[in-house]
């Protein structure tokens, strides 16, 4: 899943959306060139294992009778930034002042579906509202439409010409086409990432089609437009899949005064073993049972309940998790962590990433708007002044010290 960069202008904005977690790199061109030598052929064989796994004669033509593919996917694929980002780093770029200002805008709109997804499946809202946040920016139209390719020319040139994992990308296309074929979408609204995930929650098409509920009962499963049906279908992935305990928080940050161990056990053993949450409240289900983390050495520790692992099950990155978590405390009301990691900076405020994003743009690195939303654009950005200044670790990360040097005129 991924996370859309900052606005340019009213409507230009680039987007990052991480790595298959359902993310990818968003594009942010449209295919232009005609059909490469051997396209058409392999479409029109395409075209029988289709109908056999029951594509309408009608979708495959209104779909694919006469559709380019996308060969930008191919440099997506090959030439994704890299950025080696510390803990604490990939803590604040997800847990921005954006994500928690837009968070509780968010909430305040959806209220009653937040409270309906609570009754259903026990899911925390912040949890959802983090996620949310994450893959798609809450949904912004902005990104859908500008800055997300369409799906199907970029899954038709993988599925043609990807040779590593080309029956996989077939696979992904008939299930996208299955959507339209359900009238769950319309190849004008599947945008998404080069891979072919779309949406409020950045799913893949297989998973729509799996794991994708009607919840607001239109008839549809519809990953666009209203969130009701992504929000629900999460909560139910989060239930279902990742085994989400109603009723628990996903864990707490603690200090230890016997060292950390090792085991599950309940709130209450830990605190018999001289373990604490760290802002001093009580363990508010004391026979719940959590295990320690600690992820950095003389960082936050924290022990983690069941619904911490299950966001896990929704991206398979203890770092991820983390963010989600936090980022969802935060948009609630909840403090920055206590004890912060070695090295940390705090992370900037929405003005601050203003400021560096104009800083930058008027230092002749596009950042890709400034908006206050950190994305690839803005990450590189930072890297090519950063490698231009000579600061390092050249990491891409836009903090404190990078804002202080662009204020002293470098």
């Amino acid at each position: 899943m991924k996370q859309p960069d900052s606005r340019k202008a009213p409507t230009r904005r680039a987007v990052l959306q991480g790595g298959l977690s359902a993310g990818a790199l968003l594009a942010t061109r449209l295919p232009t060139l005609a059909a490469p030598p051997g396209f058409d052929q392999w479409r029109d064989n395409f075209r029988g294992r289709a109908l056999a796994k029951g594509i309408s004669d009608a979708t495959w033509t209104r779909v694919m009778g006469r559709i380019e593919p996308d060969m930008t996917v191919f440099r997506q694929m090959q030439k994704q930034p890299e950025f080696h980002e510390q803990i604490w780093q990939y803590i604040n770029r997800r847990v921005s002042d954006w994500r928690i200002i837009n968070g509780r805008e968010a909430l305040k709109k959806h209220e009653a579906l937040f409270a309906r997804i609570e009754q259903d499946f026990g899911v925390e809202r912040g949890t959802l509202l983090a996620l949310w946040g994450v893959e798609s920016a809450y949904g912004d139209p902005l990104v859908q439409q500008n800055h997300m390719r369409p799906i199907f020319p970029a899954l038709a040139a993988l599925a043609w010409n990807e040779p590593r994992r080309r029956a996989y990308w077939e696979t992904e296309l008939i299930n996208a086409l299955k959507i339209v074929d359900r009238g769950w979408g319309t190849p004008e609204e599947m945008r998404g990432s080069w891979a072919g995930a779309m949406g409020h929650t950045q799913w893949m098409p297989e998973v729509w089609l799996n794991v994708g509920m009607d919840y607001d009962k239109d008839g549809r499963v519809s990953p666009f437009g209203k969130p009701d049906d992504a929000l629900g279908s999460s909560a139910r992935f989060l239930l279902n899949r990742g085994k989400y305990h109603r009723g628990e928080h996903w864990g707490y940050e603690v200090r230890s005064s016997g060292g950390s161990a090792s085991g599950s056990r309940t709130y209450a053993a830990w605190a018999s073993a001289g373990v604490t949450r760290a802002d001093g409240k009580p363990f508010p289900q004391p026979g719940a049972s959590a295990q320690m983390w600690v992820p950095v050495a003389g960082g936050p520790a924290f022990l983690l309940g069941p619904n911490f692992y299950s966001v896990k099950s929704y991206n398979p990155s203890m770092n991820y998790a983390l963010a989600i978590c936090h980022l969802g405390d935060r948009i609630l009301g909840a403090p920055p962590f206590i004890q912060p990691f070695p090295g940390s900076e705090r992370a900037l405020t929405l003005a601050e990433v203003q400021e560096l994003q104009i800083r930058l743009t008027k230092a002749g690195f596009d950042t890709g708007g400034t908006d206050g939303r950190v994305g690839n654009d803005t990450m590189k950005a930072v890297k090519d002044y950063q490698t231009k200044m000579g600061l390092l670790p050249a990491d891409g990360y836009g903090g404190l010290k990078v804002l202080a040097r662009l204020r002293q005129g470098g």
